[in-house]
């Protein structure tokens, strides 16, 4: 390491600073001061002794070529995780910033881009966005491109949770009728059993189990590069698992097998195909199948995603256990089961109004005053029927709401003009 002083062309003085890195290349800057040239070959021997040390050059490489490493450089990184993240590197990272050197950008730069998506694409899809471009300034830092990404402190659009339309019983036989009989086992094995529509389309017979009564989930289908279809199995180890299956559905399956003229000697046979007899895809299935059957069944919009919603809101509601219903639909953790699966149905609610209100509020009378065993108000007279439809006996506190006749059919909105506070 040495800082040599000379002359350019011009008079002026420079100071060039000379290192060498790790691997024995002789790399340096030039400065206009000896402090300057001093305070840079310092900073390099402290990071390196910290281990901190990455070559500057590097970071003059152009961030195109960083994110095309990123894009192919894991080998374990599924075919149609590769063609999604492919597209957004092409369309929406490349041409903002891929001929800029990854270590000139700042966050500024990465909050303004940020900025404009949010102006022109939803919230979810600007988070998809921006999760692929902080992994590949991740992936920067990980190689030593660059010391530090400028991914920080970036304000992201908020997600509005908006619960999605979950069919009940009648409107969910309705979309499997309309489906027709070669689909009508795959609504229910979505519904009930919580499958991913990959993961239905990849079911063979061999993965049910007839006399067990069970359900395994090993492979499934997904869409590729240029919308190819890609068989493999299931991306976690949580999402590999063994489902018990009701005795109706596997009623409804046998049966199936029955009507296709399939029997388990057919072990590798695909359970639902096209009608062409090939492998479903989803785009076909969805355009040709899905959305014609959820229109005709009153319900438009209906996704088959939502089929494993309401197999989560259903698990909780009917009060299986958290680690059950994890287990059940192939989540890692219980985080996403709760928060983004299952949905608060109004019975439920209600019965939690109900539960709570009795356990802290029982003791309480209609007119705010705490009632004896025997139904007495705490001035030792019993509550008289005028008071109880008047209010009390001040007629100043909540009225009774259920003097109010069902035929009168009030809305909920409008118990204010009624209740005195």
């Amino acid at each position: 390491m040495s800082i040599t002083r000379r002359t350019t062309a011009k008079g002026e003085v420079r100071y060039d600073a000379r290192l060498r890195d790790p691997s024995g290349r002789v790399y340096g800057r030039t400065f206009r001061t000896k402090r300057e040239a001093e305070h840079f070959v310092a900073a390099q021997r402290s990071d390196r002794a910290r281990g901190l040390w990455f070559d500057v050059r590097a970071a003059e490489t152009p961030f195109a070529e960083v994110a095309l490493d990123w894009l192919h450089g894991d080998p374990g990184k599924r075919p149609g995780t590769v063609a999604r993240d492919g597209s957004v590197v092409r369309t929406h990272l490349l041409p903002a910033l891929g001929s800029r050197p990854i270590g000139r950008i700042s966050p500024k730069d990465v909050q303004r881009l940020v900025t404009d998506w949010s102006a022109r694409y939803r919230p979810a899809t600007v988070r998809r966005h921006y999760a692929c471009l902080r992994a590949i300034f991740g992936h920067a830092v990980a190689t030593d491109i660059i010391g530090r990404s400028p991914c920080r402190a970036i304000k992201l659009p908020v997600i509005e949770h908006q619960d999605r339309l979950l069919p009940d019983p009648e409107q969910l036989a309705a979309v499997a009728e309309a489906l027709g009989p070669s689909l009508v086992p795959m609504v229910y094995v979505g519904a009930v059993l919580g499958l991913r529509w990959g993961e239905c389309a990849g079911l063979r017979v061999r993965h049910v189990d007839f006399f067990r009564s069970t359900v395994t989930v090993a492979e499934q289908i997904t869409r590729g590069r240029g919308g190819t279809t890609v068989n493999g199995p299931p991306k976690t180890r949580a999402g590999r698992r063994t489902l018990a299956v009701p005795e109706q559905l596997v009623t409804m399956l046998a049966d199936h097998l029955v009507n296709r003229g399939l029997t388990v000697d057919d072990a590798n046979s695909r359970l639902f195909v096209s009608r062409d007899g090939r492998d479903l895809e989803y785009t076909n299935f969805r355009e040709r199948n899905w959305v014609p059957a959820c229109t005709t069944a009153g319900v438009p919009g209906l996704r088959f995603h939502d089929l494993r919603r309401l197999a989560a809101t259903t698990l909780v509601a009917e009060g299986v256990d958290v680690k059950t219903t994890q287990t059940r639909l192939g989540h890692a953790s219980p985080q996403m089961t709760l928060g983004l699966y299952a949905q608060a149905t109004n019975s439920g609610d209600r019965s939690a109004a109900t539960k709570v209100g009795h356990r802290l509020m029982g003791s309480i009378a209609r007119d705010g005053r705490a009632m004896d065993a025997e139904g007495n108000s705490d001035d030792g007279q019993a509550q008289r029927p005028d008071q109880e439809e008047l209010g009390g006996a001040n007629k100043n506190r909540t009225c009774d709401l259920s003097i109010i006749s069902s035929s009168q059919a009030y809305d909920l909105a409008d118990i204010g003009r009624y209740a005195t506070f």
